[in-house]
C-alpha cells in the first residue's frame, strides 16, 4: 500500500445523542474540514435528525435543540453526502475512538465503507506535547495558541480546531525534528511509541542535511 501524506486528509467531529452507538445512540451533527497540502480548503457541516428526541443534557452540552433537529434531514441522507465529501482521504479526529465508532455505525446503516485510515490527534499530541497540562482539545488550543472563536462542542468548530492542531503538530515535527513531509503512516506509528522513545523514533526519520 502506498504511503500517504500527513498534510492531506479530512478532520472530523461528531455531536451525538450519547456515548455509544451500541446502546442506540445516533449522530446529530457532523463537522469536517478537508486539508490539502497543509491548507484547509473545504468544510462540511450538517445537523441530522436521529429519529427521536435528545435529552436536556445533550441540548445543554451542545447547544443543539430538539427544535433544530426537527427541521434537519435524517442521518442517512447526511451521511451519504459526507461519504462523498471524504472520498478516499485518510481521517483524523480528536479522541478518534469515539468518532470512529459513530462513523462506522452510521456508515453501516447506509452500507458504505470508507477506504482511508483513521488517525487520532489526541494520541499524537500526547507524544509531542508531553508538558501540556492535559490533552483535551480546549487545553491544547490554549497551550498552542491555536485559532478559535471560543465555540466548543459544536462539530464544525471542534473539527476546525482539531485541524489547526494537526497542522501545528506537523509544523513542530518539521521545526523540532526535521520532518518536512511526514507520512500519515509515520504518525500512526508514533502513537504506538512510548513517550520516552519519541525523540529517538522521530530522529531516525529526520531529513539529513
Amino acid at each position: 500500500m502506498p504511503q500517504s501524506a500527513a498534510n492531506t486528509l479530512v478532520v472530523l467531529d461528531f455531536e451525538t445523542t450519547g456515548l455509544s452507538p451500541n446502546q442506540g445512540d445516533r449522530a446529530i451533527e457532523i463537522g469536517a474540514v478537508l486539508i490539502e497540502d497543509g491548507v484547509i480548503t473545504q468544510r462540511f457541516s450538517e445537523l441530522m435528525n436521529p429519529g427521536f428526541r435528545i435529552s436536556r443534557f445533550i441540548e445543554d452540552y451542545t447547544g443543539i435543540s430538539n427544535q433544530m433537529l426537527s427541521d434537519a434531514p435524517p442521518c442517512d441522507e447526511v451521511m451519504a453526502r459526507f461519504a462523498r465529501f471524504i472520498a478516499n482521504h485518510n481521517l483524523v479526529a480528536h479522541n478518534a475512538a469515539f468518532d470512529q465508532r459513530f462513523l462506522d455505525a452510521e456508515f453501516a446503516k447506509i452500507r458504505h465503507r470508507y477506504l482511508g485510515q483513521f488517525g487520532c490527534s489526541l494520541l499524537v499530541a500526547r507524544r509531542l506535547y508531553q508538558a501540556a497540562p492535559n490533552h483535551e482539545l480546549g487545553t491544547l488550543v490554549r497551550y498552542k495558541q491555536l485559532p478559535t472563536d471560543g465555540t466548543f462542542h459544536r462539530a464544525l468548530a471542534d473539527a476546525e480546531m482539531t485541524g489547526h492542531l494537526w497542522l501545528a503538530m506537523l509544523a513542530d515535527l518539521k521545526q523540532d525534528f526535521g520532518l518536512c513531509s511526514p507520512t500519515f503512516e509515520l504518525l500512526q506509528k508514533l502513537t504506538k511509541k512510548s513517550k520516552a522513545d519519541v525523540p529517538r523514533f522521530l530522529s531516525q526519520h529526520a531529513v539529513k542535511v
